[in-house]
């Protein structure tokens, strides 16, 4: 099956995290009686394969090509298709044709769990709305994994995928590859990127936390501008402050992804919704994000 082309070093370190919190979770619950589901938004074909040096155009962030990496890497879907004991459902979504086509084929790969897979050719986000708003949590609980490639993730989805407060997400926030890019060094922001951060953020006081005014000296006197101040730190603890607000737990730790020049391209963050579970999960959820 044709490969979905994207990542790196990261996409490697990625996977190896997320299948270890998911190979916990379903031991986990394994000895409780609720109906467990992994799901997978922006699913892609399930795989990960990597473009060489002479390809890197075809990759939508050039940058992520590393001439280190395997030719091929199983993608998070597979990934929870072969954790034991299993997932009582495994939901993936997929709006792109040609990978919702390549995601139907797990199916065959896995007959053992033909009935259990569901393949949904939709939004993202309006699916994950519909999903966790009309939908009993009571005696059912969720792993979601969020993958996009960019900020396609709405502030207003990961609201309602909280206020289930029975799924656990993990979620790739575009720290270097979008995000740190939208924020310009003079905060001279249109008012369409300004619009965008709002929504993928779901307030709109990044600004005063992202740019402070600045006094500057020059030959005519002191001047005043406003001017970007914030790293990449700076920017990764406020998502996990945003996080702290409409989840259980959120992990403290998230990982940096970074290139071979040590740039953080993408941050893996961890919340927890439910409760009873939150404390369990956020402490094996850090574990697994240390360095």
């Amino acid at each position: 099956m044709a490969g979905h082309i994207f990542g790196g070093d990261w996409t490697e370190e990625k996977l190896n995290r997320i299948r270890k919190y998911l190979a916990a979770y379903v031991k986990i619950m394994d000895k409780q009686n609720f109906t467990t589901a992994y799901i997978d938004a922006f699913a892609g074909t399930g795989y990960r394969s990597i473009c060489d040096s002479e390809k890197q155009s075809e990759l939508l962030f050039p940058e992520l090509a590393e001439k280190d990496t395997q030719d091929f890497l199983q993608g998070s879907a597979k990934i929870a298709l072969q954790v034991t004991p299993r997932f009582s459902k495994y939901i993936f979504i997929e709006n792109d044709e040609q990978h919702y086509k390549a995601l139907n084929l797990l199916k065959e790969e896995h007959p053992e769990l033909k009935n259990d897979i569901v393949v949904m050719k939709a939004d993202a986000n309006s699916y994950l709305k519909e999903r966790c708003s009309n939908y009993s949590w009571q005696k059912h609980r969720a792993v979601l994994f969020l993958d996009p490639y960019g900020m396609e993730v709405e502030w207003s989805t990961i609201e309602v995928i909280a206020k289930t407060k029975a799924i656990d997400m993990w979620l790739l926030f575009p720290l270097g590859v979008a995000v740190n890019r939208l924020l310009r060094r003079n905060g001279k922001i249109s008012s369409a990127v300004h619009s965008k951060l709002d929504n993928f953020f779901g307030a709109s006081d990044w600004k005063n936390s992202f740019y402070k005014i600045v006094d500057k000296e020059t030959l005519f006197g002191t001047t005043s501008a406003i001017e970007k101040t914030a790293d990449f730190s700076e920017i990764s603890k406020y998502f996990v402050k945003r996080l702290k607000t409409i989840f259980t737990g959120v992990a403290e730790n998230p990982l940096p992804l970074t290139n071979s020049k040590n740039i953080p391209l993408f941050l893996l963050c961890f919340a927890a919704g439910n409760p009873k579970g939150a404390k369990t999960a956020i402490k094996i959820a850090q574990d697994i994000l240390k360095r």
